[in-house]
């Protein structure tokens, strides 16, 4: 694999991310409509945000550009970071944890619960959309004008190396497999 343009690359996978959020609200549209909950389907969508958007995608944030932007910039990029971004990934987990109870309580004959899978799987899309918006236009453009050349050029070693370790592992196939595999009943 040639080297990366790390940050390139984690605007790539927000592509795919808002291809989930679609699926999301197509799913929950369908609960309003009276269709059944398809469990694996929402395990499936779990599965997606917590290994692709979060550990896969946000690992990359978290471990290779955000703790630069903070020591490297400081002030206006620990706000952002710090007080935005790291905030918004963390209600993302909030979101997810809620959503897998309140499916679990369906399961267990918790018909109320219904409401709490739609409003924590529309929250997190909801909040996903606007996190994404942001880091694209503000905290990727800050820091590609902010950081030094060597430290992009870390960024970019790291993500290669990253990419490289999870392309063996075959993650970026199973989660992208996921994603088409529920767009195309979600559609």
């Amino acid at each position: 694999m040639s080297l990366v343009d790390g940050i390139s690359l984690m605007m790539d996978e927000h592509k795919n991310i808002k291809r989930m959020l679609k699926v999301i609200r197509k799913a929950c549209f369908g609960i309003v409509n009276g269709k059944e909950i398809d469990y694996n389907d929402f395990e499936m969508i779990i599965d997606f945000v917590r290994n692709y958007a979060d550990k896969h995608h946000h690992g990359k944030e978290e471990q290779f550009l955000f703790n630069r932007m903070v020591d490297e910039i400081g002030g206006a990029a620990e706000k952002l970071v710090k007080y935005g971004m790291l905030v918004e990934h963390d209600f993302g987990r909030l979101h997810m944890r809620e959503l897998e109870e309140a499916l679990n309580k369906l399961k267990a004959g918790d018909e109320e619960a219904k409401i709490d899978v739609i409003a924590n799987a529309v929250g997190y899309a909801n909040l996903l959309n606007r996190h994404i918006e942001r880091e694209d236009t503000v905290a990727y453009s800050f820091a590609r004008r902010s950081l030094s050349e060597e430290t992009l050029n870390k960024i970019n070693n790291e993500c290669t190396e990253f990419e490289e370790e999870t392309s063996r592992a075959k993650i970026q196939e199973k989660y992208i497999g996921i994603l088409e595999t529920l767009e195309k009943k979600y559609q």
